[in-house]
């Protein structure tokens, strides 16, 4: 086999979503009607620095030029802040819709441009693999947030969250909570700087959502969620009820990132 496939290789299954302006129910419901973006999460394991060039050399020089020739902007490529061992590779990838993001796997596999830069990760051998496994999640933004809120370019700190839920109908509460009770205006009004909200449709550890978060430091980072702790919105929509965190969330993971050099988010 001369190659691997670049679908077999990247698609496994999740959901995610963005972030925007603080507006009112009211402008939520018309937001609700544009057309939400998918996102697709990949978490690389990797077991050393050759695997780690490897799959960094293949997005900053194959597959980040072939995303954006085809519509996919904004791609994103972070490595953990404080990796346990070799860190992981994360990749934020935003499409249009569905149909895009079927549109860019057919035109990926027809793009000799990409697929002869690609080489040394497409083909890599069993003997010298190029990672050792990816995690793919596909994710679709929240309808308060559509679209994906690119952070300026400079020297920044990524969270990213993700809320697991014990059932589907929490999860959907959850996202509720978010959309309509004023969860992200809360985020928004604390001066967070969200990059993206999503609720992920395919991927392991369902019912979940997942949000990206950015900070000029770690030490802003701390100051960002004090205030919102301590926020009388928050506390006041937290203990409506239904929709306490107990009820809704039964884990919650956060992982602190760095961009890449040639991260585009």
């Amino acid at each position: 086999m001369k190659r691997r496939s670049f679908v077999k290789a990247s698609l496994v299954t999740g959901t995610a979503a963005i972030i925007s302006p603080v507006m009112t129910k009211a402008a939520v419901k018309d937001n609700q009607h544009e057309p939400a973006e998918f996102y697709e999460l990949r978490v690389y394991t990797l077991k050393d620095d050759i695997q780690q060039k490897i799959v960094e050399d293949f997005y900053s020089q194959a597959a980040i030029p072939a995303f954006n020739k085809l519509g996919v902007e904004h791609v994103g490529v972070f490595t953990e802040l404080k990796p346990d061992g070799q860190t992981r590779l994360f990749v934020l990838i935003p499409y249009h819709s569905l149909a895009h993001f079927n549109e860019v796997i057919v035109k990926l596999e027809q793009d000799k441009v990409f697929q002869q830069k690609g080489i040394p990760y497409l083909t890599a051998p069993a003997t010298a693999p190029a990672y050792v496994r990816i995690e793919s999640s596909i994710m679709k933004a929240f309808a308060h947030a559509p679209k994906i809120a690119v952070p300026p370019n400079k020297s920044r700190i990524f969270e990213l969250r993700q809320y697991q839920s014990a059932s589907e109908a929490a999860g959907k509460k959850k996202v509720e909570m978010f959309n309509d009770q004023g969860e992200i205006d809360i985020f928004k009004r604390l001066g967070f700087k969200p990059v993206f909200w999503g609720e992920t449709v395919i991927g392991p550890l369902r019912p979940n959502l997942t949000y990206m978060l950015t900070f000029d430091n770690l030490e802003g980072k701390a100051a960002h969620w004090d205030s919102f702790i301590a926020d009388a919105e928050w506390k006041k929509i937290s203990t409506v009820d239904g929709y306490s965190d107990a009820l809704l969330v039964s884990k919650i993971t956060s992982t602190l990132l760095l961009p890449a050099v040639y991260s585009q988010v």
